[in-house]
């Protein structure tokens, strides 16, 4: 059954009725729906656990809809916030809406069959709204004694210094009219989202009985955290997980992954593979035996780098790793390297291949000193393009270039930047070696 596998996987948080839910989707095929507002110009990893949701419940034969906040993301949802988001332009917000359209729908089928999945743009339906007629069309089913009673609205009122907007204040107004538009065009009847927007589910959930006299249903997922407390989705070096490679690359994304807790890997593994319980488990209990070899990690990363990046970004982000972790520099070609360049590691571009070695690794901030350089040197911990430094007076171009232009700089066991330089490719010159 589909909610208790939900459930088992730790990914149901809050429902309006779990046994009237259950009954509800095992009666027939239903349509169900999450938003996402455009408030930059990528999803990231907090927004993949609700579209792989939809995925589990488009698997088990429903119909989902994707719907893009045109309209609510110019308004801004003061949900998990403790102040004001700045107001975005509409064309911004139209630039970022298309981009996030292309990038979910991916995560879901949109070939003609029964469950045929559907983006729509919420922005379709509220432009040619009057002040008026939403005033009183809806407005007038809310009271302003429940709407403070909301956690969105009432942990904002007690902060004296931000308190909340009325534009804000009638996000949740806005968000209860994308359900019913989709109960009434759609037939929707269940919304689901994070655990943050409950209070905007059950507006919705009102406003579709109020009006339509309709029963729906509303899911919340939970927050995520780490077996540390900390919140998921971030890195410990560059901020935010994105799901768009040009914010966040293959590789990058990969090594978050990899780099996974153990006491989380089986809970990430639950909520965000498609791996049975079987298989999962078997996997865990290879990984015991030999923690150290992360195989559970791997395929956790491999897993989700496929489904984010498709085969060529997996490729691409193990070829770094084995580059990078193995030794094997050769694998990478010139697209490796803007994407290595992409990810921050400290990038040197060089008009001169004759100067000192030791002044390049001081330059890239691999070497704090010369002392430093020659103690690393000695114990052969100083290479580039994978071949040991033996002579202190190195040059860079006693090495190969690889691909004509680029050197991948290693000092110690994980400290790793790169020299560019534009000119031909220079031969190997074996007094570096």
């Amino acid at each position: 059954m589909l909610l208790q596998d939900l459930k088992t996987r730790g990914l149901i948080y809050q429902t309006s009725g779990v046994e009237n839910l259950a009954d509800h989707l095992e009666s027939g095929q239903r349509t169900l729906y999450c938003g996402f507002d455009p408030t930059a110009g990528s999803l990231h990893l907090g927004h993949l656990l609700p579209l792989l949701v939809l995925r589990r419940f488009q698997l088990h034969s429903h119909r989902p809809i994707l719907v893009i906040g045109g309209a609510t993301g110019l308004i801004g949802d003061p949900s998990g916030r403790n102040r004001e988001r700045p107001l975005n332009s509409l064309e911004k917000a139209s630039e970022w809406a298309q981009g996030i359209q292309v990038q979910a729908s991916r995560y879901l089928d949109f070939s003609r069959s029964k469950s045929q999945a559907m983006v729509v743009n919420n922005l379709d339906w509220t432009r040619s709204v009057r002040l008026i007629d939403f005033l009183r069309d809806t407005g007038k089913h809310f009271t302003l004694n429940t709407m403070i009673q909301k956690e969105s609205v009432r942990s904002r009122l007690h902060q004296d210094e931000a308190g909340i907007s009325f534009t804000e204040f009638s996000y949740m107004l806005l968000q209860s009219l994308d359900y019913y538009e989709l109960a009434k065009q759609y037939g929707c009847s269940l919304q689901i989202g994070g655990s943050d927007q409950w209070g905007n589910i059950t507006s919705g959930i009102d406003l579709v009985r109020r009006k339509l006299r309709l029963r729906v249903h509303g899911l919340t997922l939970p927050l995520i955290t780490k077996a540390d407390g900390t919140k998921f989705g971030k890195s410990d070096g560059s901020g935010t997980i994105w799901l768009n490679p040009k914010y966040t690359s293959p590789y990058q994304f990969y090594q978050f992954w990899v780099n996974t807790a153990d006491a989380d890997v089986s809970n990430m593994l639950s909520l965000f593979t498609f791996l049975s319980s079987e298989e999962r488990q078997t996997l865990l209990t290879e990984h015991q035996k030999k923690p150290e070899k992360r195989v559970a990690q791997f395929q956790l990363a491999r897993k989700m780098t496929q489904l984010v990046h498709g085969k060529e970004g997996l490729a691409a982000a193990e070829r770094i790793t084995q580059a990078l972790f193995d030794g094997r520099q050769s694998l990478l070609n010139s697209e490796d390297f803007v994407q290595l360049e992409q990810d921050g590691l400290p990038c040197l571009e060089l008009t001169d291949t004759t100067i000192p070695l030791r002044s390049v690794f001081a330059k890239t901030g691999l070497a704090k000193s010369t002392s430093a350089f020659k103690d690393a040197m000695n114990k052969q911990a100083v290479s580039v393009n994978g071949k040991a430094v033996h002579r202190f007076d190195a040059r860079i171009d006693d090495f190969t270039a690889l691909h004509g232009r680029w050197f991948l700089l290693r000092f110690g066991k994980r400290k790793w930047a790169m020299a560019i330089t534009s000119s031909p490719e220079h031969s190997t010159d074996s007094r570096g070696e």
